[in-house]
């Protein structure tokens, strides 16, 4: 069985669509922050479908783009090559391949061009938030000067 996505409102709540006759419910869904849901739902027309609540604050976009990341504020050359897997307004998570020593907290550079018509290339300063094995989460440290061309870019 799918399973459909719904991205949570900043007031906790959650819309969701039945697939088979396609009432649109608003549900609570604020006890369920912190921790990653999928809920198990039954229409009023009898048909379940389970619903992966998402809690992020903003789109985020897939992609599969190479660029480079340099650690900042690390004595000697800390840094490599990644892979970009997605964007958002806030962040962008990425993949490094072998051994790295990269640890939540420290500020990096990163570096890589859209896979847009222009190719646009862009340089942001960013603070790692999560380190899996070798994927990255990172939170971009000025927001608020993202720019046009990357806000286009996450046009759904």
């Amino acid at each position: 069985m799918k399973v459909q996505k719904s991205f949570v409102k900043t007031n906790d709540t959650a819309s969701i669509q039945c697939p088979a006759c396609s009432i649109v419910r608003n549900i609570p869904v604020g006890k369920f922050r912190n921790a990653r849901h999928t809920l198990k739902t039954r229409c009023s027309c009898k048909t379940t479908f389970y619903v992966a609540l998402d809690f992020r604050r903003h789109f985020r976009k897939p992609a599969n783009i190479v660029g480079v990341y340099t650690i900042i504020g690390v004595l000697g050359s800390s840094g490599g090559q990644m892979q970009v897997h997605n964007i958002s307004r806030s962040g962008v998570g990425f993949s490094v391949s072998g051994q790295h020593n990269i640890t939540v907290g420290q500020k990096a550079l990163i570096n890589f061009r859209l896979n847009d018509k222009k190719h646009t290339e862009l340089t942001k300063k960013v603070i790692i938030r999560r380190v899996y094995n070798n994927k990255i989460g990172c939170e971009f440290i000025k927001q608020n000067r993202l720019g046009k061309d990357l806000g286009f870019f996450l046009q759904p």
